[in-house]
């Protein structure tokens, strides 16, 4: 079921029609005799019935919503114009929101691709495009969309893993435009039924879980070092490499390769150490 426009004219020009009638039907009842009623009494009593029948048909549209029309069960059309409307007195309607949405979810507790348990939560900006769908095809689909986003969000966080163990390998917490577009679409897929369309899909919260925070969190600092050591190490060989071709080509000092080792030993010693280092004199030689 798809949504369809619904029968409905402006309401503003149907008052002046409403309007005629009613007055005609009073005027032939006060045309009356009141000894003896007049033919045309019945006449106006109907037409001022009729009057008050129609102006049941009379709605109003705000912006940005709509209203699904019913005629005795059926889905008759949906109405999406703005201001006061006129419709068939006999349609049943039904109200909806057609503005842009938004919603938190809990946090839920998942384990990621690599069976770690973490903590996960996601914002969903969403709207209704459907009306039709919406209303007829699910029971209630603002639940609806709460549940399937939650469910979307799980099953994209079993996907990947929280962090990367290789460069090219996309993790829940270094690319975050990868995993939006993700869950984006996953909620999509989910939410296509109900008439919904999903604009935005972000993570809100990403952590551990309580349990294995703390082993984490050292695995992370253990990490970090390891990295900012290597970093060290090169730039330090660098500058030694850099030292003593520098020595060479000046002529500065002739280095055997003992001397040269021992200088390369107190350079590293000194860049990579780390506090800071004392000069020592070496009143001797290398050679006793």
């Amino acid at each position: 079921m798809n949504e369809r426009k619904g029968f409905s004219i402006a309401g503003i020009p149907f008052i002046g029609v409403c309007l005629v009638l009613a007055a005609i039907g009073v005027l032939l009842l006060v045309s009356a005799d009141g000894a003896q009623p007049a033919p045309h009494v019945v006449p106006g009593m109907l037409l001022l019935a009729f009057t008050g029948f129609l102006l049941k048909g009379f709605f109003q549209v705000a912006p940005n919503e709509a209203q699904v029309m019913q005629l005795f069960g059926r889905y008759a059309g949906s109405v999406r114009e703005e201001g006061l409307r006129w419709t068939n007195p006999f349609y049943a309607k039904h109200r909806l929101s057609l503005r842009v949405r938004n919603f938190e979810s809990g946090k839920l507790k998942v384990n990621d691709n690599d069976g770690n348990p973490i903590e996960i939560a996601a914002v969903v900006v969403w709207q209704v495009i459907d009306t039709a769908e919406a209303v007829f095809r699910v029971e209630d689909y603002e639940n609806f969309v709460h549940i399937q986003s939650e469910s979307a969000l799980r099953q994209m966080a079993q996907s990947y893993p929280y962090d990367a163990h290789d460069d090219g390998q996309p993790s829940l917490r270094s690319h975050g435009e990868v995993i939006n577009n993700h869950l984006r679409d996953e909620i999509q897929a989910r939410l296509e039924q109900a008439g919904v369309q999903v604009i935005e899909a972000r993570i809100s919260h990403l952590a551990y879980a309580q349990e294995i925070a703390q082993a984490m969190l050292q695995r992370q600092q253990a990490g970090a070092i390891i990295a900012a050591r290597t970093r060290i190490v090169e730039g330090a060989v660098s500058m030694v490499e850099m030292a003593l071709d520098q020595l060479s080509r000046r002529g500065v000092v002739e280095l055997d390769e003992e001397r040269k080792a021992a200088m390369v030993s107190n350079l590293l010693v000194v860049l990579c150490g780390e506090r800071g280092t004392q000069a020592v004199v070496n009143t001797g030689t290398l050679y006793g």
